[in-house]
């Protein structure tokens, strides 16, 4: 498969390397070793000893080192063996590689390119996952699914209205598809598709956010932001009241490849009411794994079709799949600048920005 290499790719959430813990995650289908050095430093290494290829996971952390478990190779932060057992010359060769990692927003972030074209400033603005104006919940699922299907399902909300039923999706007439999408391009690697539903019956999700149980307004714009990155900024509000006041959320989608068949699934839903609410921060958590699990379902279901029958998909094109065919062709644009340039790089830009939408509603 053909990912976009020079670019930050979440690896994690900040505090998974609190308490010299290791994490080892496979990105692009290179297996990575990740710890936190006792002055403050992160890295990222392969996670593999030069010597007879056992995972350093596999090991043990001895201070600030990674110590195999096959013959007691030790590799500091940088990669560079540190000690070879029984003998005082240590091979130049006996070193492993170092990937850029950086802190920011609350997340790690990863860069699996060419490491001199890592500019932390190149990281996406998802600021509202560590604000002071907004609260989080937060959480991670394991997909077993290309990270592309995942995109795909993202960009396509019509799905909300059978998938989750349960939680954020309408019924009978109110089906999403029945409310126009207007799809716009932002710029470089950045897509839009906006849609607004008034006058409708509240979701299960969405009354529990309102503590309101009558008809809402309610506006939702799936973004999504090159390589894999999506959000699904939405606002619902009473029929009858102002969308200045409406409760917002910005739910981060940190969608990382993990291989070709598999995606880490880092997510963060933000929002802008009952900051300090720990009841409903847990409440919304337990909603949001409920929604996510019922898309996990679907998309390691098309995984398997698309292995036995063949893909790719969609194989009939619908109204819904425009954004995530533009989205596609977005990504493959990246990648194809990118193959006829190794130095290439992209720079993202800002998703969204908080203002109230214009509703044609209103």
């Amino acid at each position: 498969m053909s990912w976009l290499k020079n670019a930050w790719y979440v690896a994690g959430f900040q505090n998974e390397l609190d308490d010299a813990k290791v994490v080892a995650r496979t990105f692009l289908g290179v297996p990575v070793v990740m710890m936190r050095h006792s002055d403050g430093r992160i890295t990222a290494l392969e996670d593999m000893c030069p010597h007879r290829l056992m995972p350093l996971s596999a090991g043990k952390r001895v201070g600030d080192e990674l110590e195999c478990a096959y013959h007691g190779m030790r590799f500091g932060v940088t990669g560079i063996c540190t000690l070879a057992p029984g003998q005082t010359h240590i091979p130049t060769q006996a070193c492993v590689r170092n990937y850029p990692l950086v802190q920011r927003h609350g997340l790690l972030w990863i860069w699996m390119g060419k490491p001199e074209l890592a500019a932390p400033e190149l990281v996406p603005d998802i600021r509202w996952n560590d604000h002071p104006a907004w609260t989080p919940s937060r959480g991670y699922h394991h997909v077993e699914a290309s990270f592309q299907l995942s995109v795909d399902n993202l960009m396509d909300l019509g799905h909300e209205s059978w998938v989750h039923l349960r939680t954020i999706g309408q019924d009978d007439e109110e089906v999403i598809p029945n409310y126009p999408v207007k799809v716009t391009v932002k710029g470089e690697g950045l897509l839009h598709a906006h849609r607004e539903m008034p006058n409708i019956d509240a979701p299960p999700f969405f009354a529990m956010l309102l503590e309101h149980q009558g008809k809402i307004n309610r506006w939702q714009t799936a973004v999504g932001l090159a390589p894999s990155i999506c959000m699904t900024d939405f606002g619902v509000y009473p029929v009858g009241s102002s969308p200045d006041g409406a409760y917002r959320s910005h739910v981060l989608h940190l969608l990382t490849p993990e291989t070709e068949k598999t995606t880490h699934y880092f997510w963060s839903v933000a929002r802008n009411k009952r900051l300090g609410d720990e009841a409903l921060t847990q409440a919304v958590c337990k909603a949001i794994e409920q929604t996510f699990d019922e898309d996990a379902v679907v998309l390691k279901i098309q995984q398997s079709q698309m292995e036995k029958f063949g893909g790719p998909v969609p194989r009939v094109a619908l109204k819904v799949d425009e954004a995530p065919i533009r989205a596609r062709r977005m990504l493959e644009a990246l990648v194809k600048k990118e193959s006829e340039d190794p130095n290439f790089v992209y720079r993202p830009q800002l998703m969204i920005d908080d203002t109230t939408p214009e509703l044609a509603m209103v």
